[in-house]
């Protein structure tokens, strides 16, 4: 998301126009920096003398955030050449990185993901010792009014607890935990009695190949999970946010919260 500075509106719109029209010389000029590395679209916004630019990358299987600094770097130098302009900063936070932001929840960052799953009334009962109907009210109070009360990024119980731990474990970038906090939890009684849970994250920033990736413990814990690639192992995650949701949840529609936390917390 690299910020340039330019002599107005009309000069930024002129920017904005050679780069859609030569965006393939802009695609060869980041693809030369990696051979991991895709360029697929460019956004824009503009704000008084201000262009922001916001680079769209597939980066495989690595979460790719080093990469895709290099060749927005690479990007950015080739724009200042061909229009004479300076750019302010290779990050202007139009990415948006490691930043609770209306954006990577609209727009996605990183990889989108979602989970669901329909749990017998029983197993509410005799597991989770609670009710589906009680599991629902606790749902809408908490994670949708309360959170739009609060105006909240997330409408969620605790999507950051496991998502800081897996993330943790996986060698993953413990800073995007901020964007892996963001997402809604949905919940509904079906006909039949039954409770049916589910979780989006539309912005996980997560890989198998790369950066902490690389130290033998983290090895060792992506081969216990068996994910083959970047794809997988977001898969993974979601469950486990989806676990975590439901356990949270139920705990809070029957009293337990407190208690746990009493006897299991210390």
């Amino acid at each position: 998301g690299p910020v340039f500075k330019t002599e107005g509106i009309e000069h930024s719109k002129e920017i904005q126009d050679w780069v859609n029209k030569n965006f393939s010389k802009l695609k060869a000029s980041a693809e030369k920096t990696s051979s991991h590395l895709k360029l697929l679209k460019v956004d824009f916004a503009l704000s008084g003398r201000n262009l922001f630019l916001r680079f769209y990358f597939d980066t495989q299987d690595a979460m790719g955030m080093n990469m895709v600094t290099i060749a927005s770097h690479a990007v950015a130098q080739l724009i200042e050449q061909k229009k004479k302009v300076k750019c302010l900063a290779v990050s202007g936070n139009f990415c948006i990185d490691k930043k609770p932001a209306w954006l990577n929840f609209i727009s996605g960052r990183g990889k989108k993901v979602w989970a669901e799953v329909t749990l017998k009334k029983e197993v509410v009962e005799q597991v989770l010792k609670s009710t589906p109907e009680k599991f629902f009210d606790v749902w809408l109070a908490k994670c949708m009014i309360g959170s739009a009360m609060a105006g909240s990024l997330g409408f969620n119980a605790h999507f950051a607890n496991i998502v800081a731990a897996f993330f943790s474990a996986t060698g993953q970038d413990l800073a995007h935990v901020v964007e892996g906090s963001m997402g809604i939890t949905t919940s509904k009684v079906t006909k039949s009695g039954d409770l049916y849970v589910s979780v989006y994250m539309p912005s996980v920033m997560i890989g198998t190949v790369g950066g902490g990736t690389k130290l033998k413990t983290k090895q060792e814990a992506l081969s216990i999970i068996g994910a083959r690639n970047s794809i997988e192992l977001a898969e993974v995650l979601s469950g486990a946010v989806l676990a975590g949701e439901i356990s949270l949840l139920a705990s809070l529609s029957q009293g337990s919260l407190s208690t746990a936390h009493e006897k299991l917390g210390r």
